[in-house]
């Protein structure tokens, strides 16, 4: 997902561009190698679920833990580090998330029992808290004002890119060589960024600091709590269904590690068109955009069961269901910088939290389906939450035509 945790204006004595010898275009390709690396890093489990799994000796659900645990990290560690990292410089503040993802990484690569591997998690999701909540928006200030679409765009291409390498990876390093190959691979892109950003990134002084207050008053607007709720419930029905969606392919579609790896991938890069439909489809309705996409959502994992025995159906749907996915980061966002524009940075790190806390819920509740259930119950459970999404934001847009008749007749 993308994120602006702070403006695009150069801090108090801060040149545009970073006013030394670093910054511009490296600079912001570092940060950009770090979203990457955070996000590869995020869904690295769901791609090898079923062989993480085996070789640890614990169920798929269980195995689920593993989406599920950074998730809540993050979700904690958003507000929080909003509030207690507002007076620091934000290269230390991605200097040490950088570190901080190498270390989390490489503990999964190495550990041998679930409890080891979970604490790597924790790391994980205390880094991605951070990145999303205060250092994903700093590459605008890397550049001449001219140039800040292109940065952050820049930065945004770097989540694009590991949500489509995440799962070819895990599945291909599972089929191969082993999962914990592809963690090895994914701390070893973490020292690199680490040492990029500690070569190219400029002092980077820190803007407004947030208060509690601040926060707060973003659950107090009508408009950002639909929002939320929407985004809650998409995010959970999305992880409910797609954190098991390697298994599926699996055990119900038949599909060998190549084709797993396959349809995958041809996920991740549905995921990137969609991303760019929704740049076309929010000018003309933001509600419209989301509830457009929780209903595709919710369409193609209620009829994945369904279709098990049909190798082109299933791809076509996990396609469609990556592309109608690949809206919604964007599209949610807009929703809520509509919704609070006056404080864009506190309506993000709420908005943060809400994501993670309800990706590690949704991961949760999906893995006890599946291990009371079934791997096709959490494909159920995931169009159900999703099919409430839908309905969310069709209300509100009912809801606000019909305040705007009863103030045209007053």
């Amino acid at each position: 997902m993308t994120a602006r945790a702070e403006g695009t204006a150069p801090a108090p004595g801060e040149p545009a561009g970073g006013g030394s010898r670093r910054g511009g275009l490296p600079a912001v390709i570092s940060v950009a190698l770090g979203s990457f690396v955070l996000v590869l890093s995020e869904l690295l489990p769901v791609g090898a679920l079923t062989d993480i799994g085996e070789d640890l000796a614990v169920s798929t659900g269980v195995t689920g833990l593993l989406v599920v645990t950074p998730g809540l990290a993050a979700a904690v560690a958003a507000p929080v580090l909003t509030l207690t990292s507002g007076r620091l410089d934000r290269r230390t503040v991605l200097w040490t998330l950088a570190a901080l993802t190498a270390v989390a990484d490489l503990l999964c690569a190495v550990s041998r029992n679930l409890a080891t591997m979970l604490a790597g998690r924790v790391l994980l999701g205390v880094a991605l808290g951070g990145f999303w909540a205060v250092g994903a928006a700093v590459a605008p200030r890397l550049v001449p004002p001219g140039l800040a679409h292109r940065a952050a765009s820049l930065v945004t291409a770097g989540i694009s890119v590991g949500t489509v390498a995440s799962l070819p990876l895990a599945a291909l390093a599972g089929g191969s060589t082993g999962w914990r190959t592809a963690f090895w691979a994914a701390g070893l892109v973490a020292l690199g960024a680490l040492a990029a950003q500690a070569w190219y990134l400029p002092p980077l002084p820190a803007g407004p600091v947030i208060g509690r207050r601040a926060l707060a008053a973003v659950l107090r607007s009508p408009a950002a709590r639909a929002g939320l709720l929407t985004t809650a419930l998409v995010f959970l029905g999305h992880f409910a269904a797609y954190t098991y969606v390697g298994p599926y392919l699996e055990r119900e579609a038949g599909f060998g590690d190549a084709a797993v790896a396959a349809v995958l991938l041809s996920y991740g890069v549905a995921g990137i068109g969609g991303n760019f439909l929704a740049g076309l489809t929010l000018a003309r309705s933001v509600r419209g955009t989301v509830a457009g996409a929780a209903a595709a959502l919710a369409a193609t994992a209620a009829l994945l069961p369904v279709c098990a025995g049909s190798p082109v159906l299933v791809t076509v749907l996990v396609v469609v269901w990556g592309a109608a996915f690949g809206t919604l980061p964007l599209s949610l966002q807009t929703a809520m910088a509509k919704a609070v524009p006056e404080a864009p940075e506190s309506s993000l790190a709420v908005f943060v939290t809400t994501v993670q806390l309800s990706l590690a819920t949704g991961s949760l509740l999906g893995g006890l389906v599946v291990d009371g259930y079934g791997v096709p119950a959490s494909l159920g459970l995931g169009a159900a939450l999703s099919a409430l999404a839908m309905t969310v934001p069709l209300l509100s847009a009912h809801r606000h035509s019909r305040t705007r008749q009863q103030e045209s007749v007053v």
